[in-house]
């Protein structure tokens, strides 16, 4: 079984989580499955001082810095298609926000990065899973805008400590046709018509171990759904 890992770059600020997908790649061992890193040959947005939250003036391509975290074993996202991979995995940061989308700079009217799209409408279409975390369920709402396709996704809960606000972004998916729902940490959110799998991780204050139990609990409900 091979599962594609879609990265935005490498850091936090600017590109993927990395230890969120760091975490991913683990429990794709724990499986018994294959990783097939994925990535996008284009720029960062722009590049970000992960010591000072200042943006630096230089630029960063995306599949070079993933590859960073894939450990050189890199597939460009125009060479994959569905028949390659069984599920795609999407770990969050801000990539997803700014590189895979627009949504950091101008909320679900943003755009969302016609390669990106193309993969997950793809996955959707022919029923294989896919796993959002943190912020990616943006992505993936992008993705299926103004379709016939409605997800239940999550993005976070409001009754718990979070470093963002939870509503906004969830009611930014509402309004491009997700139904939106809170889950804790310590959840997940299953959409088993869609195959859709989305957990908060980071998008909550916790620890990282919390964010890997529920990376594992969403790999326990992808096996459910393969």
């Amino acid at each position: 079984m091979k599962i594609g890992v879609l990265l935005s770059g490498c850091g936090v600020y600017d590109g993927v989580e990395i230890q969120e997908a760091v975490l991913t790649l683990l429990a794709i061992e724990e499986f018994g499955a294959e990783a097939i890193c994925i990535s996008v040959d284009e720029n960062h947005y722009h590049v970000v001082n992960h010591i000072t939250g200042d943006e630096m003036s230089e630029s960063r391509n995306m599949m070079i810095e993933a590859a960073r975290i894939s450990r050189g074993n890199i597939h460009e996202i125009s060479t994959i298609s569905p028949a390659d991979i069984d599920a795609l995995v999407i770990p969050g940061g801000f990539g997803s926000a700014k590189n895979f989308t627009k949504w950091a700079f101008s909320g679900p009217e943003g755009e969302i990065n016609s390669k990106v799209k193309l993969l997950i409408v793809n996955m959707v279409n022919v029923g294989k899973p896919i796993v959002a975390l943190c912020v990616s369920p943006i992505v993936v709402a992008k993705a299926l805008e103004n379709s016939s396709i409605h997800a239940k996704m999550t993005i976070g809960s409001d009754q718990e400590k979070s470093p963002y606000d939870i509503n906004t972004f969830s009611q930014g998916m509402e309004s491009i046709g997700v139904s939106s729902e809170m889950k804790t940490i310590r959840e997940v959110l299953i959409d088993t018509e869609n195959k859709i799998i989305t957990a908060p991780c980071y998008m909550m204050e916790a620890s990282i171990l919390e964010v890997r139990n529920n990376i594992k609990n969403a790999f326990e409900a992808l096996k459910e759904l393969l």
